[in-house]
């Protein structure tokens, strides 16, 4: 991915407000622990669910169950919104990701994002590489999903600002 440029929004932002740089964006997107991920249902309607997830190769990769309903709406349109941030009003940095989620599969692509979750969540979320899926010790067999950004929103709180990146 080439580097972007957030321009800062004036209508949304403070006067003095700059525009951080893509790898302070990378950075609250790789060191987050928890995301908000919203798909769309086959009828239209949000879903919104928080989940864990890894910054890897300059995509935001999350995993489901094939039976979840975020699997269900992944099948009927790959648009989601990647949310991750501050619950504060006066501090922080608030990222909004904009994307097409796509299914991973293959080992070779799937063991480099099993050992990101690994080194990110430790013993918590110890996934191994399948040909489909990853494999929990439980048995379990979520699919793997990327979402390379089409457009990256962030949201400074001091000063406020609204910058949008498009990669």
């Amino acid at each position: 991915m080439s580097t972007p440029e957030g321009s800062v929004d004036p209508r949304f932002s403070d006067p003095a407000a700059v525009a951080p740089s893509w790898d302070d964006v990378r950075a609250i997107l790789g060191s987050a622990e928890l995301y908000w991920l919203t798909t769309v249902r086959p009828d239209g309607r949000p879903h919104t669910t928080p989940l864990v997830g890894v910054w890897h190769d300059d995509a935001f990769a999350f995993c489901t169950g094939a039976g979840e309903q975020k699997s269900a709406n992944l099948e009927a349109g790959p648009a989601v919104t990647v949310v991750t941030g501050t619950n504060t009003w006066q501090a922080g940095t608030d990222v909004v990701l904009e994307g097409a989620a796509e299914r991973v599969t293959g080992l070779g692509r799937l063991e480099p994002l099993a050992a990101a979750w690994r080194e990110k969540y430790g013993s918590d979320w110890d996934w191994q590489a399948a040909d489909e899926t990853f494999v929990d010790g439980d048995g379990s067999r979520p699919w793997v999903y990327v979402v390379r950004p089409a457009k990256v929103l962030v949201f400074g709180k001091d000063p406020h600002a609204q910058v949008t990146f498009r990669p």
